[in-house]
């Protein structure tokens, strides 16, 4: 199988430089390991008795001002943004679990979240790409440099297979590619640890996601913004739908990946008589809680990542990608991205470099 650009990924950054792609009426083929699309943006749905049902975030949630490229994105397909819930009070749980109301801030609020999650944009996406140009549950083991263009061997099931493709987008987190894929020449030592040094956003993250048949934290006046010393959750949020239910509240598990993986179903336990603490008796039977290990994803988080990034990278394009083998091999994650790395924001400004990229790389060729 042959294909001018082949982009090894189907999160946001590899879908819609796909987008990018179809409507430019370009040859391209797209693998993705997992059994899904949209790499870490995932939700879960919910459905509550009296028959409400919704998707909600497990992955990233949120966009803000100033991000243009998402809110155009959410305009062209249509989907209804709104800003995040943060009326009434704030919680704080001292060390010792005791709660306290009125304390802090609502760090998010001001920023935007998508009726039924951001699986919009992804769902949206896909309905423009044609089927046969999609390939789930389909790892690329190997990448090897040729003289007519570069050799991608991958596995699907049982079958192994090859694409000659002319160019490469390697649409996940660098991390994640050099430890998954044998380059052949190997990538130069420089390049190697610029990569290996990219931290991989919300890779080292863990999210509880609470869902109830009604918002009893707004029944009290609490606007379900908490912090806590005690845990498992040290920031809590309202992460219920722009309208009706079901809602819920998530919050972010501060407990280190390697005790989180062996103790998961404990964790989710004292997760919710953290919220009862917090919120009250009401909170103690949700239709559903659910924790999301980004550490324990393995298309997302390598050894590199178990622990959570306290602070966010200056991401970009390292100097050292530039130019491999004659520019052929391309990255296109949200950490490579020129402006908003780490972001959702990011994963569309990484298609739109990878693209610009694809151009000039032709261009030379040419020439």
């Amino acid at each position: 199988m042959q294909t001018q650009t082949l982009i090894i990924g189907a999160g946001l950054s590899g879908l819609a430089l796909a987008d990018r792609l179809q409507h430019a009426k370009e040859d391209y083929l797209v693998l993705e390991a997992r059994a899904r699309l949209g790499g870490r943006i995932h939700t879960k749905n919910v459905t509550s008795t009296l028959g409400q049902s919704n998707d909600f975030d497990l992955g990233p949630a949120w966009f803000w001002p100033g991000q243009p490229m998402v809110a155009s994105l959410a305009q062209r397909f249509g989907l209804n943004v709104f800003e995040q819930y943060a009326s009434g009070d704030l919680m704080y749980e001292d060390r010792h679990g005791q709660p306290h109301r009125g304390m802090g801030f609502a760090s998010m609020e001001g920023s935007y979240r998508m009726d039924g999650g951001l699986t919009g944009l992804i769902k949206n996406l896909t309905k423009g790409l044609p089927e046969d140009r999609l390939h789930l549950s389909t790892r690329v083991v190997a990448i090897t440099k040729k003289p007519d263009g570069l050799e991608v061997r991958a596995i699907t099931g049982e079958r192994e297979w090859s694409i000659l493709a002319q160019s490469v987008v390697l649409a996940i987190p660098p991390r994640v590619a050099m430890s998954k894929i044998a380059f052949t020449p190997a990538l130069p030592q420089a390049a190697q640890r610029a990569f290996s040094d990219i931290a991989t956003w919300m890779a080292g993250q863990a999210k509880i996601m609470a869902v109830y048949e009604r918002p009893f934290w707004r029944e009290q006046g609490l606007s379900g913004d908490a912090m806590s010393q005690k845990g498992p959750m040290v920031e809590i949020h309202d992460a219920s739908p722009a309208q009706n239910g079901p809602y819920a509240l998530f919050g972010f598990v501060g407990v280190p990946a390697n005790v989180r993986l062996a103790r998961a179903d404990e964790i989710v336990r004292l997760a919710r008589d953290q919220l009862v603490r917090l919120f009250g008796p009401a909170m103690q039977n949700p239709l559903s809680i659910t924790m999301q290990d980004w550490a324990g994803e393995e298309w997302t988080a390598t050894a590199s990542d178990q622990t959570p990034i306290g602070y966010h990278p200056a991401y970009h394009y390292p100097p050292q990608a530039e130019g491999l083998w004659d520019g052929r091999l391309l990255f296109g994650s949200t950490e490579v991205a020129s402006q908003f790395g780490g972001y959702i924001e990011g994963a569309l400004v990484a298609a739109k470099d990878a693209q610009a990229r694809l151009a000039w790389q032709r261009l030379v060729a040419a020439s």
